[in-house]
């Protein structure tokens, strides 16, 4: 009975976008997450009589034929493109990207890893690095006796000295952008990795090329929107026992022909 195998893709399915979801509704809080989407695709048709072929009996060509449908596969989980409020922070190193772009970063690795969450820091050494230690490029180094750091919206810092009354251009910083930013490969730690399906990445300054503009002071919230996010795992949960009810019933259905005498 095909019911059951084509039941259970509907359960797996839903399944997965059950997990999607959850991930979204874990990571709401999380500076710069951009949600996803689960994506699915009917699976090949059987074809029993195909359209357009001509019936024996009559002659005559059969206008829709009869395909019976094998069930469901997930096709994508695609991430939202989209920004997320600016909050603000006040804080020095905080940078949010108002419009399209990504910072780079280096990994241990050596590899360039880019990512939006702009809640920068600096090492005892004064290098700019992201949360998680890895540097950002360009290098920039924070003079230990800086009394404070500005960052224009084209990206260019500014240390500022007690004893001077012009502050020192320490360097500008740089955004990345892709042709096809949803090709990106998540990394973790609010990190993405390049893909054949991203694209080469174009670094440039902010402002140009139709990157964003850098907001000092403030950072990226993430894009998930819980309500429908609740709707939709109602909506996934109810799909998940409807498809349960389909086994149940065709395994009814075969324990009816198993008792025929």
């Amino acid at each position: 009975m095909r019911a059951l195998s084509i039941a259970a893709t509907g359960m797996s399915a839903q399944q997965m976008r059950v997990e999607v979801i959850s991930n979204n509704l874990a990571n709401m809080n999380t500076t710069a997450y951009n949600a996803r989407r689960a994506e699915f695709a009917d699976l090949h048709y059987q074809q029993m009589t195909r359209a357009g072929s001509i019936a024996a009996a009559t002659g005559a060509i059969i206008p829709t034929g009869v395909q019976l449908g094998l069930g469901v596969r997930p096709s994508a989980v695609s991430m939202d493109v989209a920004q997320g409020t600016l909050a603000q922070t006040n804080g020095d190193l905080d940078i949010a990207i108002e419009g399209k772009g990504y910072l780079e970063v280096t990994m241990p690795s050596g590899a360039a890893a880019y990512t939006r969450d702009g809640a920068l820091k600096r090492t005892g050494d004064g290098l700019l690095v992201t949360s998680d230690g890895h540097p950002v490029v360009p290098d920039l180094t924070i003079p230990d006796d800086a009394r404070s750091i500005s960052i224009s919206p084209d990206g260019e810092v500014y240390a500022y000295f007690r004893d001077r009354t012009e502050p020192e251009q320490l360097g500008q910083l740089t955004l990345v952008g892709f042709s096809n930013e949803k090709g990106l490969e998540a990394m973790g730690s609010n990190l993405y990795a390049e893909t054949n399906a991203s694209g080469a990445p174009l670094v440039g300054f902010a402002g140009e090329d139709g990157l964003g503009l850098f907001r000092q002071g403030y950072l990226e919230d993430s894009t998930v929107d819980a309500v429908r996010e609740i709707t939709d795992l109602i909506e996934a949960q109810r799909g998940y026992e409807m498809n349960a009810k389909v086994i149940t019933a065709a395994d009814q259905m075969m324990s009816a022909t198993t008792q025929i005498r």
